[in-house]
């Protein structure tokens, strides 16, 4: 549950912490005097982003949160200071962040407050569903105080930051829950009363349905499970108030594809009972394209964005795919499945295949799809790839302005051959230990029918085993703000041909 936020011209005095801002100078970003220095070279504060000092005043306690340098203060030091004054606040239930005059430059009071917001409520989450006492603190409160004149826009910062902290924290929610909470079918109900909140409409597909409609990738995976499968696609479609069509009128179609294996066992290919461990979270990026949508409408989105989330458990009952088999997908493309724990791109096959029947403008897909990309880029970084790359750079810089970290892989044409198949079309594995990452989005790239596509491989940053700025324990909810920042600033770029982004505003 996010903290309550509100817009004031001076922090309340009933407030019980008080947050301002500091640049590396050891100067206020609000009033451009100096700390008390002594304090500062005692305690080595230096002013560097998310650094904090907390000073007991006759005013009441104080928190100077170090900002970085003024010249380059923006979107990601904001979100990271607020989130360390909440980190720093002990157990204080009501904390102000001083911003008067802070918004000042290329920083807009509605880009500031919101991403306080995203700092400040990420930071504040908890998930506390099986524990067994009360926590000891938790935050109810955030003053945000901004220049009288610019309440207006600070009220509009908080709106639509609450919108995007609460698309985030839903998406952890459903990602730390234990597996045997969110089944299949639970997730897809769980995604029915997004679909509710967020005045977007939802088709839930069961298995007879998955079956008439030919989602052979997705039955494959599920047959070892005794919890039926479930494909879940949502709609947003923009009021004519904020639709933007392109010059023919037509309004442009983004469509996000999440992988939805909510637990993932490996099958028949058995992982060890330590790979097992977090395996719960193998749903996230289903997760956070139907919080994305979710979100849209308290955005005001302006593109008709659709999600699609093939859902399923892998297990190794008796009735499990066996390595050797071949499963058809919904394009008609068949798979030699060699290894049963390379799943994730059987179902993501069908997710996409139905996402290119669409002909959208642009398809993107976010998936905890391989240990490989964990192995290239740790447990911060997403990896990135694509067919085209005015889509893969709208995502990346989407991805900046978000705060969160990507970078680019490559897709080697030369590296098709690894997967190539004697009896079918392709099998679902490459060579051992090269390139596993790159082969897996060779894979997808085949059921995309040459659109406009990007691929999120969110297997390393989707789960934390540490804290840091907005970052709890577990699921982080990673992608969601990706995401929202890509549909929001969709813009067509011609009448024909590829589109992307159009980026306005400072990160």
């Amino acid at each position: 549950m996010l903290p309550s936020f509100e817009a004031t011209v001076t922090p309340p005095d009933s407030v019980q912490v008080v947050g301002r801002l500091v640049a590396t100078d050891l100067t206020s970003m609000t009033t451009g005097e100096e700390v008390p220095t002594h304090l500062a070279e005692l305690r080595g504060f230096t002013g560097k982003v998310g650094e904090t000092l907390v000073l007991a005043l006759d005013s009441g306690i104080e928190i100077l949160v170090g900002s970085g340098p003024r010249d380059s203060f923006g979107s990601l030091e904001a979100r990271r200071a607020a989130a360390s004054l909440v980190r720093a606040r002990g157990k204080a239930s009501t904390v102000a962040i001083d911003l008067r005059g802070v918004a000042a430059g290329d920083l807009p009071t509605e880009r500031l407050v919101q991403v306080i917001v995203e700092g400040a409520g990420g930071a504040a989450y908890r998930f506390d569903r099986y524990k067994s006492r009360e926590p000891e603190s938790v935050l109810e409160s955030v003053q945000v105080a901004v220049d009288e004149g610019a309440l207006d826009d600070a009220r509009r910062g908080i709106e639509r930051g609450s919108a995007i902290a609460g698309a985030v924290s839903w998406s952890r929610d459903l990602s730390n829950r234990v597996p045997g909470d969110v089944t299949p079918t639970v997730l897809a109900e769980e995604a029915a009363a997004v679909a509710e909140r967020g005045a977007v409409t939802i088709d839930i597909w069961d298995e007879e349905k998955i079956t008439a409609e030919r989602l052979g990738g997705l039955l494959g995976v599920a047959r070892g499970s005794a919890e039926p499968p479930r494909l879940v696609r949502m709609t947003y479609e923009p009021d004519e108030a904020t639709a933007l069509p392109d010059s023919s009128g037509r309004v442009p179609t983004v469509v996000l594809v999440g992988k939805g294996i909510t637990f993932d066992s490996g099958g028949l290919s058995l992982k060890t009972p330590d790979g097992m461990i977090g395996m719960k979270m193998d749903m996230s990026g289903a997760a956070d394209v139907i919080a994305t949508v979710g979100a849209c409408r308290a955005l005001g989105v302006g593109v008709r964005v659709v999600a699609i989330a093939p859902i399923t458990e892998n297990m190794p009952g008796g009735r499990a795919i066996k390595p050797g088999d071949v499963l058809k997908t919904r394009n008609g493309k068949t798979i030699e499945v060699l290894n049963t724990d390379a799943e994730g791109r059987l179902v993501l096959a069908d997710g996409l295949a139905l996402a290119a029947e669409l002909e959208p403008d642009v398809i993107v897909d976010i998936a905890t799809l391989t240990g490989p990309c964990i192995v290239a880029l740790g447990m911060k970084v997403a990896g990135l790839m694509g067919n085209d790359s005015h889509a893969v750079g709208a995502v990346e810089e989407a991805a900046r302005r978000a705060g969160e970290p990507v970078w680019r892989l490559p897709l080697p044409r030369e590296y098709a051959k690894d997967f190539e198949s004697q009896i079918a079309d392709m099998k679902n594995t490459g060579k051992p230990r090269q390139g596993g990452a790159l082969i897996a989005g060779l894979i997808l790239e085949e059921f995309v029918a040459d659109r406009p596509w990007a691929h999120l491989d969110v297997a390393g940053p989707s789960d934390s085993d540490e804290e840091r700025y907005e970052i709890r324990k577990g699921g982080t909810g990673f992608g969601v703000r990706t995401l929202l920042e890509f549909v929001q600033e969709f813009r067509p770029i011609g009448d024909t041909g590829v589109r992307m982004a159009d980026h306005i505003g400072v990160g």
